[in-house]
């Protein structure tokens, strides 16, 4: 089944928006459509022959008749319900498918260091961001390569733990900032495999949710560092000003417990396909799903689309991520959610924001302590909304509540000192955590891990990740500068602003990828920016009259549409990817390409 060539400018997958008449790209959508599923219009011969050539040259012979069956339920993975018409599966069968301890510390170390110059505050609570970004995130492709995911999250966890008793003993702030800068490797490294990990093992379905979970419990651990300050605001054991110590030893606890259960967790099935060890593939697939049947036909499934992608990228390499527009456009996008998910507000000087609106030391750690619960427990509804209202529309809900939020607490600087300007603060700050938490928190993460096709995969998500600690590096480096310069209501405003910028990018440029597998994204990062946003802009009336007018108004027409399920193939390797930039959604028959 030969595929069409393509030039290092239009992968076979890039562009599938193509035009009617266009020979080429149709061979394009083709390719689209086998990516959608590779195995639609195959007999069961067909399909059963393809099984058994799939564990005869994996060494799987022993696990045939299951790949068998799971080889059918793939091939109508996409119908709901369709694994019920496949007569080889049995009742029994068929049943069985259905980051702040140092937001409290440094105001102990700044103290202790002599440390009151805003450059070096920056400097010293940014180091870790700083060398994530130069550092940590870059070296994550090699140690995935030889140790796995596992071994990633393992080695990284390491680090966290060193490093927080370094912090803890250090004796002068230099040595605290180099402690704080090795800290990064870890973060790096961690932070830009986790979400990578995650999104290999999880099925589609609920993929978005369980990503979000390295999100979601990064805000657990955010709160329990506020926790932890409260815990030790007032401790003395080692003498006078000594809270910071044990607020930052503390910090080694969690990542001892993540070392010691890693290696219980199986390894990404993907990782093993990638390194050709399908055995190890089979038992983690097993160990990740409910039956040995859907282990089977995952693992299946996700091999075919590999070999299609691979044969459209034979001789292809890291490079494609800078010559391949449609690798070019996924990392366009990852970079703007990981900037925005910085650039939407700063929380790590939040104990410090409490006491410029003159709350004594200790209310402002246990109020930093309620926003920190707060960050975590309103990340809780992402959980079920990630994957049903979408990635992009929980940004385009999310950026202009947050920037309403941060114009709030900005002017509230403005009132009288007293008990409402305290409460107005407060309210501002709490609700912007509350607003932050299921969309700019978790969107980034979950999406960048999600964007790059699997042979860039490592790098895509470690230059994303990059991107991110690279940004968060600077927002901890100039705030106090900022706050200087332009006082607290500057400050906020500031940030209110590029909240309203990341509306207007997210909605004209910001394609959507929830319920797609990772390899069905080739089709949706195909269409290009211009017309995504020439798209978008003819939508606005349609939204004015539906919304504003309460018309009766047809249903736009899709910009880009994926089959709901392979009813929609009306005869083999029928491209089901039509894309809509005009208003006329076209289908592209591929047969003769292929």
């Amino acid at each position: 089944m030969p595929l069409p060539k393509e030039d290092t400018e239009s992968p076979p997958v890039e562009e599938a928006h193509a035009g009617p008449g266009s020979s080429d790209k149709a061979a394009r959508a083709s390719t689209a459509a086998l990516l959608r599923n590779p195995l639609v219009g195959l007999t069961t011969d067909e399909l059963v022959k393809e099984a058994d050539s799939f564990t005869d040259s994996k060494g799987l012979q022993g696990h045939r008749d299951i790949f068998r069956k799971g080889a059918m339920v793939a091939q109508v993975i996409n119908k709901p319900d369709g694994f019920e018409s496949i007569t080889a599966l049995n009742e029994e069968e068929k049943a069985g498918m259905d980051q702040t301890a140092v937001n409290g510390a440094q105001e102990y170390y700044y103290a202790t260091f002599d440390l009151w110059d805003a450059r070096m505050q920056g400097l010293v609570n940014g180091a870790p961001y700083l060398c994530s970004a130069l550092v940590g995130c870059w070296s994550s492709p090699l140690l995935n390569k030889y140790t796995g995911r596992r071994g990633t999250i393992f080695i990284s966890c390491f680090f966290s733990v060193v490093t927080g008793f370094w912090m803890a003993a250090a004796d002068s702030w230099y040595n605290l900032l180099i402690a704080r800068f090795v800290l990064g490797f870890a973060v790096g490294a961690k932070s830009s495999t986790t979400p990578v990990y995650s999104a290999e093992s999880t099925p589609k379905s609920i993929r978005g949710a369980l990503t979000m979970m390295w999100q979601m419990w990064t805000a657990f651990g955010i709160a329990l560092g506020f926790i932890v300050s409260v815990a030790f605001r007032n401790t003395d054991f080692l003498g006078e000003n000594t809270q910071w110590r044990w607020m930052l030893a503390s910090t080694s606890v969690p990542p001892l417990v993540v070392m010691v259960q890693v290696y219980f967790c199986p390894e990404s099935p993907r990782w093993y396909m990638e390194k050709g060890r399908y055995q190890k593939a089979f038992q983690s697939t097993l160990r990740l799903r409910h039956h040995p049947i859907q282990a089977a036909r995952d693992m299946f499934y996700a091999y075919k689309l590999l070999e299609i992608e691979n044969r459209a990228r034979s001789g292809r390499n890291w490079k494609d991520f800078f010559t391949v527009r449609r690798n070019r456009r996924a990392a366009m996008a990852s970079y703007f959610v990981m900037f925005m998910q910085q650039f939407c507000g700063s929380m790590y000087y939040s104990t410090n924001i409490f006491e410029m609106a003159n709350f004594d030391r200790s209310t402002a750690l246990l109020t930093s302590m309620g926003m920190g619960l707060i960050n975590w427990l309103f990340a809780i509804p992402a959980f079920y909304t990630i994957d049903t209202f979408g990635r992009r529309n929980l940004l385009l809900v999310t950026f202009p509540l947050m920037s309403l939020c941060l114009f709030f607490t900005g002017f509230s600087f403005l009132m009288p000192d007293g008990t409402a300007r305290l409460a107005c603060i407060a309210t501002g700050i709490y609700l912007f955590a509350a607003v932050y938490s299921p969309g700019a928190g978790p969107v980034p993460f979950t999406y960048s891990a999600e964007a790059f096709p699997l042979h860039i995969r490592d790098i895509g998500m470690s230059s994303a990740t990059a991107v991110t600690w690279g940004f968060n590096f600077i927002i901890s480096f100039t705030w106090p500068s900022m706050i200087n310069s332009f006082g607290p209501t500057g400050a906020f405003v500031w940030y209110a602003c590029w909240n309203i910028f990341g509306f207007v990018v997210a909605y004209f440029w910001l394609p959507e990828t929830k319920n797609l597998t990772l390899e069905e994204l080739d089709s949706v990062f195909s269409v290009r920016s211009r017309d995504h946003a020439e798209y978008y802009s003819s939508k606005i009336p349609w939204y004015a009259n539906k919304y504003l007018l309460r018309r009766d108004v047809k249903p736009f027409p899709a910009l880009y549409e994926l089959a709901e399920d392979d009813q929609d193939y009306d005869g083999p390797r029928k491209a089901s990817v039509h894309h809509n930039e005009t208003g006329l959604v076209s289908r592209q028959s591929s047969e003769k390409q292929i």
